[in-house]
């Protein structure tokens, strides 16, 4: 019944939070004397923070209109390209000259809670230089229970699917939680000899191998047994949603999981959010954008979640080829035509150092000259993939490494990163 509640409590709070809204307008309407004041600055700020901190955050938008290709702005076109029950595939088509060629890149978002969204940063920095498809994952509460089961499976099917969608010398890029079944499907498709293998895989702070250097997130999936989870974690999406009864693992949980990891940081960012509107000072809209998007959340199939739990981060199936994938094995040396490049953050606490770099280690017949890892000074989790340090040292590496394993041969090099830590 949590999640019914959980609901009923959103529902019984609009009234107020639609009130609280109305009167924040007022306070902060610059026709109001009282705006100018520091009592009224005071209103309108408590009136916000309640507003926020009851509201239920949709799905943002990626909201990227242009790009730069060569020494010229051109218009970013965002469409849906492939679409089944759990997701769909977003192209962003860029209007490039006729003739114009960019290596293609398939990124693999992360199903762990919050929306592709997530990886605005990461599909902004690479569209300069390369044609950007991207997963977009369907909240499993908005998909009716006749669409069927969604599982680990299912997973690297769809995977598979869209690399054969997109056609030969496709590049795919796994950011986190997709580094498993995205390397598995890179195996199954090297052992069937599959001509549509992506050119490359990137894994970008990934739980290869949760053995290496655990941190407190795998942990906690070893000290308790899988039917801990099942009992306290999976609940059935409550009426009136389209998914009515099917048993999900609530994306407020998994939020409530990230948020309590440095809640001390959370707590202080809203203070100084609260300070500076009363100050009227600062720049409150990086707050309010980072929210915006940190706070929306979907839910996950309780079959793929504990799957990946049982799989990933209590068995380690993969490491230890042991995975299994429509009943038969899967292979990691298998993989002979793909180029490997694992990239990891110095201080990710999620994923902890030499969790990703372990695909090396278990795809034993890459060529050494088809492989790279790259370890990330100076960053937490998040900066594997977004923020300045991304743009400026991993995207780099990123395209460069892409266009050096392209199979077509066409695409030039450009080499301009210096410094950092590469083996």
């Amino acid at each position: 019944m949590f999640y019914q509640l959980y609901e009923l409590n959103h529902a019984a709070m609009a009234p107020f939070r639609a009130a609280a809204d109305a009167m924040r307008l007022v306070y902060a309407n610059p026709l109001n004397p009282f705006s100018q004041t520091p009592f009224g600055r005071t209103i309108a700020a408590s009136l916000e923070m309640f507003e926020r901190t009851t509201r239920r955050y949709g799905k943002p938008d990626f909201g990227l209109k242009e790009t730069v290709v060569g020494d010229s702005k051109v218009a970013v076109r965002e469409e849906i390209v492939w679409s089944r029950a759990f997701c769909n595939l977003l192209h962003f088509a860029r209007n490039t000259p006729s003739g114009h060629r960019d290596p293609r890149i398939l990124i693999v978002a992360p199903m762990s809670g919050h929306y592709a969204t997530l990886l605005r940063g990461t599909v902004e920095a690479l569209l300069p230089s390369a044609d950007i498809y991207i997963t977009d994952w369907v909240d499993a509460r908005m998909v009716p229970m006749t669409d069927g089961t969604f599982d680990f499976d299912d997973y690297v099917d769809y995977v598979i699917e869209m690399l054969h969608f997109l056609g030969p010398d496709t590049h795919v890029i796994a950011v986190c939680q997709p580094s498993v079944p995205v390397l598995a499907a890179a195996a199954v498709m090297e052992e069937a000899n599959d001509p549509l293998s992506p050119s490359s895989m990137t894994l970008m702070g990934g739980p290869i191998d949760t053995r290496i250097n655990p941190t407190a997130v795998n942990k906690l999936a070893e000290e308790r047994p899988l039917t801990w989870f099942a009992e306290n974690v999976i609940m059935n999406v409550p009426w009136p949603q389209p998914g009515f009864m099917r048993p999900v693992y609530p994306g407020f949980l998994q939020l409530s999981g990230f948020m309590s990891m440095n809640l001390d940081r959370h707590v202080v960012a809203h203070k100084e959010f609260f300070m500076h509107l009363v100050k009227n000072d600062g720049e409150p809209e990086k707050h309010r954008d980072f929210y915006d998007e940190y706070l929306a959340v979907m839910d996950l199939t309780a079959e793929f979640y504990l799957q990946t739990v049982d799989q990933v981060f209590m068995k380690h199936s993969l490491p230890k080829g042991e995975l299994i994938h429509r009943g038969k094995r899967v292979d990691p040396a298998a993989i002979r035509n793909v180029a490997l490049l694992t990239v990891e953050g110095e201080n990710d606490d999620i994923s902890g150092v030499g969790q990703t770099k372990a695909a090396q280690t278990i795809c034993v017949n890459i060529p050494d000259d088809m492989r790279m890892h790259y370890l990330q000074p100076d960053v937490g989790h998040y900066g594997v993939f977004n923020g300045s340090r991304f743009r400026r040292e991993i995207a780099p590496r990123i395209v460069n490494f892409v266009r050096e394993h392209s199979r077509s041969g066409k695409l030039s090099v450009k080499r301009v990163i210096r410094g950092g830590k590469s083996a």
